[in-house]
């Protein structure tokens, strides 16, 4: 069995999505249950590119021992500089450095020659190898590049020192048999894979829906590292996903490659992620989503019963989905509630777990069944506890022939504030109230519901982006009651202001 390394940059290019932006100290709970899922690389931002992305890497450093820690730069001498200094404290350190190769890129996007590109390019590694001894370099928009040309580049960085070479199809452009091709040409044509002194990586987005296809595909034209994000997240359609690609190779054995996944922390990886950068995960994900091993139709569930072979390939528990799911009602438990959070991959204890036991409680006994999604919501209402401005109360008055009238009171600094306000909908006027009290410039951009699950008594989530000073800020919430899920995630936004 060959080694596959797995190149983990949910908290770089997942991080990239509008609206999941994680603090410092969720970056590093995301990191150490990479750490424990197994991944070999966390690639942990981008340094150069603001101070608290530099910081992030900093502290995830310090935060996680065994996997290598990963920082982007560009092919520029400061961005390499600002890595290094941001890296000062991992144990195991990589440089990850490169340049567009692409005639688009190339043209437009450098007004360079495919000459120059080369020599910024060997520069960039040259510099890079000054520090650290593991240089990685990517040829960005590779997909696209002639592969004579993107032979010559990659030759030309691997003597002067790169240890992996990421080849990212940027733009989800290519199918399969082309990566594939491309990956085997390039081993084939560069002296530094034959030797094993440097190894190709694969860095596939899903723009026409082929990242797993191609990274597959990929892997079998000879590279040994994927990068890859949990639940597939990241720039435009996303990137090739971790889970499916650690799933696809445990089935497959007869492949002859095999990763350090531990397996069955697959899902409740998935969970925290999608909990913590507020994304939902599709219900027909695959590994992951809520239908994943569900069975509607009466002909599979039959099948399911008498042989789970009939229809699953996997067995649940390997991903580490509890089959004997404990269903949470009003009458359950802390135990009960604390074992549901910890499946989902969050873990609370003491003062933390009695606050959100007794929201569980509570919205128990509004609803006859919670679900994981009731729960994931009501743990991460405890990250907004110390927000500066809370909701205190809120009311509304609506009705058919009635002019939509909110009353809403906030807590400030600890300070009291009441409003009230008429608008063409409740919601309307809530945050009509809202802004009376907060009196700034502020506009709302994007204003998105969505219910997690059927029912009139569930909870829906509300994601909005409000824009303040020139920037965007995104909010997010979820409750009962729709007004008061909207309202709260505009004061979610809020408490982001600069």
């Amino acid at each position: 069995m060959e080694h596959l390394y797995i190149f983990d940059t949910t908290l770089r290019d997942g991080e990239q999505v509008p609206g999941c932006q994680l603090n410092t100290v969720e970056k590093i709970q995301v990191a150490k249950q990479l750490e424990a899922l197994g991944v070999d690389v966390i690639e942990a931002g981008f340094p150069v590119s603001s101070p608290g992305d530099f910081n992030s890497v900093v502290e995830i450093s310090k935060a996680v021992t065994w996997p290598t820690i990963c920082a982007l730069t560009r092919a520029v001498e400061k961005d390499i500089d600002v890595a290094v200094e941001a890296l000062k404290y991992a144990k195991r350190k990589r440089i990850h450095t490169g340049i567009g190769t692409s005639p688009t890129h190339i043209k437009y996007k450098f007004n360079s020659t495919p000459e120059e590109i080369i020599e910024r390019a060997v520069a960039a590694v040259k510099y890079a190898k000054r520090f650290v001894d593991d240089v990685e370099f990517y040829a960005e928009d590779a997909g696209r590049t002639d592969n004579e040309y993107l032979a010559r580049v990659i030759d030309a960085v691997t003597k002067a020192g790169a240890t992996v070479c990421n080849i990212p199809d940027t733009t989800g452009f290519r199918i399969p048999i082309e990566y594939q091709e491309k990956i085997k040409y390039l081993y084939e044509h560069v002296d530094a894979f034959q030797c094993g002194k440097a190894i190709l990586s694969t860095h596939c987005h899903n723009d026409l829906g082929m990242a797993t296809a191609n990274t597959v595909a990929g892997v079998l034209g000879g590279a040994r590292q994927v990068e890859v994000t949990i639940n597939g997240i990241g720039e435009r359609a996303g990137n090739t996903s971790l889970e499916e690609i650690a799933m696809i190779f445990k089935t497959h054995p007869d492949l002859g490659i095999e990763t350090n996944i531990n397996t069955t922390k697959i899902y409740p990886t998935s969970r925290l992620v999608s909990s913590l950068m507020n994304m939902p995960v599709q219900p027909n994900k695959a590994i992951v989503g809520r239908n994943a091993f569900a069975h509607s139709s009466g002909i599979h569930q039959d099948g399911v019963l008498k042989n789970a072979a009939t229809y699953e390939i996997m067995d649940p528990k390997d991903v580490g989905i509890d089959e004997a799911s404990i269903i949470l009602t009003a009458r359950s438990g802390r135990a009960a509630l604390k074992h549901r959070l910890h499946v989902n991959g969050i873990e609370i204890d003491g003062e933390a777990l009695d606050k959100v036991y007794q929201k569980f409680l509570m919205l128990a006994d509004k609803k006859k069944e919670i679900t994981d999604d009731d729960i994931m919501m009501l743990a991460g209402a405890e990250r907004s506890a110390a927000h500066n401005v809370k909701l205190d109360y809120l009311q509304v008055t609506t009705g058919k022939g009635l002019k939509p009238v909110a009353s809403i009171g906030l807590q400030i600094a600890n300070e009291h504030f009441e409003a009230a306000a008429s608008g063409n909908g409740p919601v309307d006027a809530a945050i009509k109230a809202l802004k009376t009290i907060i009196k700034r410039e502020m506009t709302l951009k994007e204003f998105t519901i969505q219910a997690i699950s059927k029912g009139s008594d569930d909870l829906a989530k509300v994601h909005q982006s409000v824009e303040f000073d020139g920037h965007i800020y995104y909010g997010f919430s979820a409750n009962t009651d729709i007004v008061t899920a909207s309202v709260e995630a505009y004061i979610d936004a809020i408490n982001k202001f600069k």
